[in-house]
């Protein structure tokens, strides 16, 4: 991260600087880009952590004013390519701050939420419904450093903007649900919780199933209420649907793998029709954040004294190795499956899951016989399995 002062008295006539992060007389620009700026060092280092670094070089085409354009259709093929661009970081800077927050950073998330929101503005205007999502990002990151009435402010724009725009749809309101029920589990007023949880389920089914891992976020969260509220068999079987929720996701995404690389190495072939689906287009950087803080998070749950174990601990921890395979991470999927396999409630006459976990077992195992522990290649090991 490099700076460069700026000094206010000798801006342009009629131009005036202001911070990146809170909209005050701009003394740093970043050195880098030269297009960003900032009050002090302290914003500017913020600014960084949080997503300037991902997108530095992104911001220069976008604040940078155009050479003169003579023709109609070069203005406009300008004006297309600088949306496509905001688009594109709108996308980027919201999956960044969504992973923040899944690892519990919630103050460097906020950066990256600012900038969506300020991208989605330019692009949709102040009124679409496109807002929402960068909103609740804010109310998530806000709820996370316990700013309440600040989560209660941003909560109460998206409510207001779901609730009068026609272009809303179920996907977003799903997410709003669940963040009003984040701030009230935030107040300890259960009740309301459990019934925006119970929204928020019922809208994610609506667009995804009762399957599907965005829907098992819901669920993850009612269970720690009632967690909280010591109703454990209610709180154990939540827990159960989102480990099997995931369970099934990661082991197909496995299979997707393992079945690219035989293709690839010409020992089958895919039937006809056959999309081949890149790993990071159906698995994001968020949502791998997000498996993990819910996956271990129940993990821990279930070594405690007040979850059963037995049938359960081994299917978590199956599922943790399954999520470190895909990670490349051998040793810790080497960790985990051991774990699973010695689950003998989960093993008992279950040869099909005796044989899933023996088998990320033993490719984890292959690949870390290799030097430095990843395979000759991404999953290439795996053909001799």
């Amino acid at each position: 991260m490099l700076s460069t002062p700026v000094y206010p008295l000798s801006n342009p006539k009629g131009v005036k600087l202001q911070c990146e992060m809170c909209q005050k007389t701009a003394y740093v620009m970043c050195s880098q880009c030269r297009v960003t700026y900032y009050c002090d060092v302290a914003h500017q280092e913020a600014d960084w952590n949080g997503i300037h670094e991902k997108i530095c070089q992104l911001l220069i085409p976008i604040r940078t004013a155009p050479t003169f354009l003579s023709s109609a259709k070069e203005r406009k093929h300008n004006e297309e390519q600088m949306i496509q661009r905001q688009k594109h970081l709108i996308n980027l800077t919201r999956i960044v701050a969504q992973k923040l927050l899944f690892e519990g950073k919630h103050e460097e998330a906020i950066p990256g939420a600012l900038q969506s929101l300020r991208f989605a503005n330019a692009v949709y205007g102040n009124t679409s419904a496109e807002l929402v999502p960068s909103q609740l990002l804010l109310a998530e990151a806000s709820i996370g450093l316990g700013q309440l009435d600040e989560a209660e402010d941003y909560l109460s724009q998206a409510h207001w903007t779901v609730m009068r725009t026609t272009e809303c749809v179920t996907a977003i309101q799903y997410k709003l649900y669940r963040n009003l029920g984040l701030l009230y589990t935030a107040k300890c007023d259960n009740e309301k919780a459990l019934w925006y949880f119970a929204d928020d389920i019922y809208h994610a089914t609506q667009v995804f199933g009762a399957a599907d891992i965005r829907t098992a976020g819901g669920y993850f969260h009612m269970a720690n209420v009632f967690y909280r509220m010591k109703k454990m068999d209610i709180a154990d079987s939540l827990y159960s649907e989102v480990t099997n929720i995931w369970n099934t996701f990661l082991g197909e995404l496995v299979e997707t793998e393992i079945q690219k690389t035989l293709w690839k190495a010409g020992l089958s072939s895919p039937e006809p029709g056959t999309t081949i689906v890149d790993l990071e287009d159906v698995f994001d950087d968020a949502q791998e954040a997000e498996a993990v803080q819910v996956l271990h998070a129940i993990f821990d749950l279930r070594n405690q004294e007040y979850l059963p174990k037995q049938g359960k601990i081994g299917k978590i921890a199956e599922t943790l190795a399954m999520l470190y395979f895909l990670f490349l991470d051998f040793k810790k999927a080497v960790e985990y499956a051991k774990l699973a396999l010695e689950d003998s409630q989960l093993l008992l006459h279950n040869e099909k899951a005796i044989g899933s976990i023996t088998r990320i077992l033993e490719m984890a195992e292959k690949a870390l016989s290799y030097p430095g522990g990843k395979g000759p290649s991404p999953y290439a090991w795996a053909n001799s399995c």
